[in-house]
């Protein structure tokens, strides 16, 4: 195993809020296509879409999209190869219920980061996060009811 230099230039921060807005954003797509594609679910389908652009525009006030990318290094990122755990799903209820986790997980890192640099976006992941929240507690039965498998 090879031991990765990070250059001082790179704003780990930055890294951090990168890694979990791509996270949380692919995270919300994969609910909102179970949702739309095999709930046929009006409510839910625009509930996951709202919060994806409700992070772009936080993400458009706060973190510019030439800072991000700047200090993106995912060719170098220690946590790429690790996908224990990921590769295995027993249907689209275990994904679902897979990826709202990653969500809930990634808004809640940023967040914490987003302390550091704006109390504003800080507060405004926190409401994202309780908004998935409530979702996950309205989707229960309907995503409970998917098959195991297929």
């Amino acid at each position: 195993m090879r031991s990765v230099q990070i250059s001082p230039k790179i704003n780990s921060t930055h890294r951090i809020i990168d890694a979990n807005l791509n996270r949380a954003k692919e995270g919300l797509r994969v609910c909102e296509e179970i949702t739309r594609f095999i709930l046929d679910n009006h409510r839910f389908t625009a509930d996951f879409k709202k919060i994806r652009h409700d992070i772009d525009g936080i993400v458009k006030r706060n973190y510019p999209a030439y800072q991000l990318l700047k200090d993106r290094n995912s060719d170098s990122d220690v946590g790429r190869l690790n996908s224990r755990g990921e590769l295995k799903r027993a249907g689209c209820k275990d994904i679902f219920w897979a990826n709202i986790q990653r969500v809930k997980e990634s808004l809640r890192v940023l967040e914490e980061f987003s302390k550091l640099i704006d109390d504003k976006a800080a507060l405004s992941f926190k409401e994202l996060r309780y908004k998935v929240y409530a979702i996950e507690k309205d989707s229960f039965k309907k995503i409970s009811s998917l098959p195991d498998s297929g």
